[in-house]
């Protein structure tokens, strides 16, 4: 782990600050001597995010397979990504990513120190939902998810609960937080949740709401206009239309939170690089693990999804090997947005 500050790292991929979602960040270049191989070590906020619990056994729930993958049985088909080993792999590798983008930072909401109810929508490992319960011994944590994949071994103070978020609600009221995070670009009814979750938040509590923006940027031209890793978040994106989902719905939470009722809506928005071109250390780890993330979720997405684009298993197989390659080679220095949106209900009238 580094120690002091680095000096590329000031405002790196950092967020904006208030409730502001400007896009003044710059992300500096590494140059050729910048990059040591034994660099790439976790930061002790997210070391412990590295191993995980043992497992949920699956014969409790069935699984639907298909292209060699697993997804999960309940409401089959709703969600569109696997849960089996890769995909939870992939989950925890993303879950550190971001806790090195944002320093550490799990929860942004102004919730106090002593929360008595939070609930994490689309909680997938667990691993936050443990990881805040462990922060705020004074909660209930609760983890809902589609798939039987969370641990046995948690701490007391935390539950999981198989169901689909965008069922009507069946999970009690007065919660201090409503949690969703890398959930809305893979449903189709993020409006209806965001709703739900007012009604059943108490009088002045917080919903949060994290995702990348689904648009892949470069600010200094080296992204060719012909990469197939834009063209894969385009057919990604249209993909995900047909199936009545909006991939990069995060650019456009602040108007959903206001429709649902919510006030002081505040967001954060970083710079996620991917690949290891910045110049800043923690910005190379995290475009490290990000990179990684992209690689994987091309290969569990793409072939789920691409034939409504009428694409042959062949023509998916070939445009994944070549953006595959692209992603490992390139130059580019490109990234995400990264949102974290959150908004207050109002006090009781």
């Amino acid at each position: 782990m580094e120690s002091g500050r680095d000096p590329n790292d000031l405002r790196g991929s950092d967020e904006s600050t208030g409730d502001s979602t400007g896009d003044d960040n710059h992300i500096a270049v590494a140059g050729p001597d910048d990059v040591s191989d034994d660099e790439f070590e976790t930061s002790d906020f997210d070391a412990s995010s590295i191993s995980k619990f043992g497992s949920v056994t699956s014969s409790i729930y069935r699984h639907a397979y298909e292209n060699g993958r697993r997804y999960h049985r309940y409401h089959n088909g709703i969600y569109p990504i696997p849960n089996d080993e890769t995909e939870q792999n992939r989950e925890d590798i993303k879950h550190v990513a971001i806790l090195e983008l944002t320093k550490g930072i799990k929860v942004f909401s102004p919730i106090g120190d002593y929360p008595q109810k939070i609930i994490d929508l689309g909680t997938g490992t667990g691993t936050w939902a443990i990881e805040v319960a462990d922060m705020f011994p004074s909660a209930q944590v609760v983890g809902c998810d589609l798939s039987p994949i969370q641990p046995v071994w948690v701490p007391s103070n935390v539950r999981f609960i198989i169901d689909d978020i965008e069922d009507e609600w069946a999970h009690g009221d007065n919660w201090d937080l409503v949690h969703v995070r890398q959930v809305f670009p893979a449903i189709s009814s993020p409006r209806v949740v965001c709703k739900q979750s007012f009604s059943h938040l108490k009088p002045e509590g917080w919903i949060e709401i994290q995702d990348y923006g689904g648009i892949l940027k470069c600010d200094d031209g080296t992204l060719p206009a012909n990469s197939l890793l834009t063209a894969f978040h385009d057919m990604t994106s249209e993909a995900m239309t047909k199936r009545g989902i909006v991939w990069s719905i995060a650019n456009e939470m602040e108007a959903i939170l206001l429709e649902a009722g919510f006030v002081n809506v505040q967001c954060k928005k970083f710079k996620c690089p991917i690949g290891i071109w910045p110049k800043a250390k923690r910005l190379r780890l995290v475009g490290l693990y990000t990179r990684s993330v992209f690689g994987d979720l091309m290969d569990a997405l793409a072939p789920r999804i691409f034939p409504a684009l009428s694409k042959s298993p062949q023509q998916i197989e070939e445009f994944l090997a070549a953006a595959q390659h692209e992603l490992q080679t390139t130059d580019a220095h490109m990234y995400l947005d990264y949102f974290c949106w959150y908004a207050q209900k109002p006090p009781a009238k």
